[in-house]
């Protein structure tokens, strides 16, 4: 008995829920402008100030043709940008009102005088939001008042054959001609778009023994991020001055039961020149044990630093004068607090 009294309950409540609902719901579509037929499903009706892409091409053909084959133009094709503004006026504002009045500069957003940070505005409202490009205003780029445009263009793309005669590049990263990038619509490719400003380390790859930059089995942006960061010299990842060389060299990872302490608190450049050396391994120094006596030396005497004086025995011959012929685990070690093997 009490449980019909309590279905019958429950049925007299559902009916007044749904006709209140049903009550609501209609005063709710009575409030909303009928929808236009006309409009595709999924979008937003056109702003009247907007002319389209084509319309700027009857005045600027060459930079529309250029501009029909970067990944911008194809922002129109995207589910995601239905409704939205997209091709030239995406960037340059609408374009009526620059239209009627005969081409009017005034009329249209020009880059033309704006400074590379305000262009870089621009280009932020959309590239925002993802960790590459997400501290750009911290770094270094946007302090030395650059902008995107130095490095990207956004208007051209590489036609014709752009790959390079020679066979014997190791990898695709130049395969490209000298100068040349089809990627990421950058002026030119890597390293040469970095060295154009960085020249002061070109002689650093040019050492007996470097990173292979030049030769194109790596890039500067592998290492460092030119959209900006929190690290030294904007170096990739954030957990440490040695992460980016630990990507290549992961057979020095850690973590180490005994740790070496300037890789802990300097990383890898405490002992190695990154970009090249004229020593092997790219260490600082010609000879080993030279290296290790900046730290090491007998006018030196901390062991809670982790410097400590060196035995008698030691640098007193050509025997020991290497000291990694000893302490082979000098990165780290899991068995020995003097990092033997």
């Amino acid at each position: 008995m009490v449980r019909l009294k309590a279905i019958k309950f429950a049925m007299i409540a559902g009916s007044i829920l749904a006709v209140s609902l049903w009550a609501g719901s209609s005063s709710f579509s009575r409030s909303l402008p009928a929808p236009n037929p006309d409009t595709p499903k999924g979008t937003r009706p056109a702003d009247e100030n907007y002319v389209g892409s084509e319309t700027c091409q009857l005045c600027h053909e060459d930079q529309f043709k250029a501009f029909s084959h970067t990944s911008h133009a194809g922002l129109a094709k995207l589910s995601s940008w239905k409704g939205k503004a997209t091709g030239c006026e995406s960037c340059h504002g609408p374009g009526k009102a620059h239209v009627d009045g005969g081409g009017d500069t005034a009329k249209i957003i020009s880059f033309t005088n704006k400074s590379s940070k305000e262009t870089a505005e621009t280009c932020l409202s959309c590239h925002a939001g993802k960790e590459e490009r997400n501290n750009f205003r911290r770094g270094e780029h946007w302090r030395n008042d650059m902008g995107c445009t130095d490095c990207h263009s956004p208007h051209s793309a590489v036609e014709g054959r752009n790959l390079a005669s020679s066979n014997v590049y190791p990898a695709r990263a130049n395969a490209e001609k000298p100068g040349v990038s089809t990627v990421r619509m950058l002026k030119m490719g890597e390293p040469q778009l970095c060295l154009s400003c960085h020249s002061e380390v070109k002689p650093q790859f040019a050492a007996p023994f470097h990173h292979k930059v030049l030769e194109g089995a790596m890039k500067c942006s592998d290492c460092h991020n030119p959209h900006g960061g929190f690290e030294l010299k904007q170096t990739r990842r954030a957990t440490g001055g040695d992460a980016p060389c630990i990507r290549c060299h992961v057979d020095k990872q850690g973590p180490f039961t005994y740790e070496h302490a300037p890789i802990k608190n300097e990383g890898c450049p405490a002992c190695h020149i990154p970009h090249g050396s004229s020593n092997p391994r790219l260490l600082r120094y010609a000879a080993v044990n030279q290296l290790c006596l900046t730290c090491h030396s007998n006018s030196i005497t901390a062991p809670e630093v982790g410097a400590v004086e060196p035995p008698s025995f030691h640098n007193q011959s050509g025997q020991y004068a290497n000291c990694t012929a000893c302490h082979v685990k000098i990165h780290g070690s899991r068995t020995s607090p003097v990092f033997f093997r």
